[in-house]
């Protein structure tokens, strides 16, 4: 067998793009690299502080360029598909995709259409977001959602705790109490179930909310879909999964 070479690095399928953040990520986070059953390979992007990149979706497109120039240099490192740590991002997921040559999924929220055809349209997809008030049209318009679906939108932005992980905490420590996320978490899906009793799944927007989808799903009984999942498709996708121990 001849392998070629030409880089210094290898064995990374997944490149993500992070978020210039100081919080602690857990295993589950997206930022975390326990979090997955492969290696994966990070790039931050500088100056993308998530309390800006929520905020509006100006400031993703301002820094537009950083993005662009941190996806060439993880596919220039060898990476066969890229995401990124905030779902915000979809507003410029087309530009992002234009420059490589790689898959790219910006966003969870890509999912919410396969998740109405799973679903049928009569069905309520619950959408957990780290800011409520600023998902806006344009965000769940470039992944492709349209006004009229069943959606039930609800966001962290006010749950004391989440504030470390949206950059609006004050704690120099960036400390996280985990147990209360987690409480915070449940109590905003229980609450959406409550609203809608015809929710048939949890899109987590938020790349901070994977660690929390166990105790979640036991407190309602859904499915749960987020960036995990996207990751995950990217790498079967892009290494192709050998059977030779698989047996008739």
């Amino acid at each position: 067998m001849i392998v070629r070479g030409g880089r210094a690095i290898y064995g990374e399928s997944v490149g993500i793009l992070v978020l210039d953040t100081k919080f602690p990520r857990i295993p589950g986070d997206i930022g975390n690299a326990t979090t997955f059953d492969f290696p994966v390979r990070y790039k931050v992007v500088a100056g993308a502080k998530p309390q800006q990149i929520v905020a509006t979706p100006d400031r993703a497109r301002a820094l537009l360029p950083a993005f662009i120039e941190a996806a060439k240099e993880l596919e220039h490192d060898g990476v066969r598909a890229i995401t990124t740590t905030c779902g915000f991002l979809t507003v410029v997921q087309d530009e992002i995709a234009e420059a490589v040559s790689v898959p790219v999924i910006t966003s969870s929220l890509f999912l919410v259409p396969l998740l109405r055809r799973m679903l049928g349209p009569r069905r309520t997809i619950g959408v957990v977001t780290a800011d409520a008030h600023s998902l806006s049209a344009s965000h769940l318009r470039a992944a492709g959602i349209e006004p009229d679906w069943r959606l039930v939108i609800k966001g962290m932005e006010s749950r004391p705790s989440f504030g470390t992980i949206l950059g609006t905490s004050s704690d120099p420590e960036h400390a996280l109490d985990v147990d209360q996320v987690r409480r915070e978490v449940v109590e905003t899906c229980l609450a959406m179930q409550a609203e809608a009793p015809d929710l048939g799944a949890f899109l987590f927007e938020c790349t901070n909310l994977q660690p929390y989808a166990a105790a979640v799903q036991a407190a309602t009984g859904l499915p749960i879909f987020g960036i995990y999942h996207v990751v995950n498709l990217l790498h079967s996708g892009a290494v192709a999964p050998g059977f030779a121990h698989g047996y008739l």
